[in-house]
């Protein structure tokens, strides 16, 4: 018999020696790319096989837009309280307290201020895992108090936004962040200071509704969805058929609604090419 073949058919590896792979060694993206987890990260989160952009978080934003992930995270612990004692399938200070231990996150906002390129910048990014990135009190009261911050220290603003809309359980308290944010953008705008707005993976409804539409440019992540109400919806209202890709983000920048679609591995140079630009800054070079 040859040296290579088999006196004993199958694998013999005692079950107690068997190895499972480590998760989170590889990501597949919705086109069926099967790429890197560290390539990925170092590539911003966007697959270089297919430019498919994974949906992240504060987080991962924050270590693209701040110089070497440093800066000072505004209004850290502010929680949400449960002003009208909601329950649906759940109470909603218990959907709190698990979404709390789930993320990390104390809610669907984090703010902050650091470098970019060496030049002061306030960020508020918002996080889907928490809640679907719904708006409720907190996200209003974190994003005016960041706006505070860029009013008083003359610091351009930007928010990122990703979002399911308004916080239901909130009910009338969670639509009133829709005017309460509006209304501290435009102090911003009276004072001469640069807000930019970029719509990243889903941003829906009530936030549509409101600051995400308000920049002084208005930003979108490739393929980002984009919209206020769902397609069923919209379909039913206008009792028309829509076309197709009518909520995403390349859709949106042909009708006006968008200035530029940016990358997210271009984000950070975009982002304070604008703001060079405007402020009459002396530019990067790319």
């Amino acid at each position: 018999m040859a040296w290579f073949k088999r006196d004993k058919k199958g694998i013999t590896t005692p079950t107690e020696a068997k190895k499972d792979t480590p998760k989170g060694l590889w990501y597949k993206s919705p086109t069926g790319k099967i790429i890197d987890a560290e390539q990925l990260k170092n590539n911003s989160y966007v697959s270089p096989e297919d430019g498919y952009h994974v949906r992240v978080g504060s987080k991962e934003y924050f270590e693209i837009l701040f110089d070497n992930n440093e800066f000072e995270e505004l209004n850290p612990n502010i929680t949400s309280k449960d002003p009208l004692k909601f329950s649906d399938s759940k109470k909603y200070v218990d959907r709190l307290e698990d979404a709390q231990k789930k993320t990390g996150l104390k809610d669907a906002v984090r703010t902050a201020v650091g470098k970019s390129n060496g030049n002061d910048l306030v960020v508020a990014c918002m996080d889907f895992a928490f809640i679907g990135g719904s708006m409720g009190s907190v996200v209003g009261e974190k994003i005016a108090r960041a706006a505070d911050h860029s009013l008083k220290n003359n610091i351009p603003f930007m928010i990122i936004s990703k979002s399911g809309g308004a916080r239901m359980m909130e009910a009338a308290l969670s639509l009133m962040q829709l005017a309460k944010t509006s209304s501290k953008l435009a102090q911003l705008s009276d004072a001469g200071i640069p807000y930019i707005s970029l719509c990243t993976d889903p941003t829906t409804g009530g936030t549509t509704a409101s600051f995400a539409m308000l920049g002084d440019i208005n930003i979108g992540e490739p393929g980002a969805l984009i919209a206020f109400a769902g397609p069923r919806v919209v379909r039913d209202t206008t009792g028309k058929e829509l076309p197709e890709g009518f909520q995403t983000a390349e859709f949106l920048l042909e009708k006006g609604f968008l200035d530029f679609i940016v990358p997210r591995t271009e984000l950070k140079h975009k982002v304070n090419q604008y703001l060079d630009l405007i402020l009459n800054r002396k530019m990067e070079v790319a």
